[in-house]
């Protein structure tokens, strides 16, 4: 039978976490970021109709201010 040093079995397990946790923390993002793309947040269409609910027309200078103001924050 395998015999291992509790020592060397606990630097494993830590070493397997870590690596775990830094490549789920890349796949998650890299997953995030493609999803975001294919289905971004928030469309021109909908600050327009949004503004209208509230009464208000938008130029399209001003809706092109707003979707630039919000992709610039993210």
């Amino acid at each position: 039978m395998l015999q291992l040093d509790v020592w060397v079995f606990v630097l494993s397990l830590i070493g397997v976490l870590i690596v775990g946790g830094v490549a789920g923390f890349f796949l998650a993002r890299y997953l995030i970021k493609k999803n975001l793309e294919k289905n971004p947040p928030v469309t021109e269409k909908q600050v327009r109709a949004m503004y209208e609910q509230g009464g208000r027309k938008l130029s399209e200078k001003q809706v092109r201010a707003i979707m630039h103001s919000i992709n610039k924050n993210r």
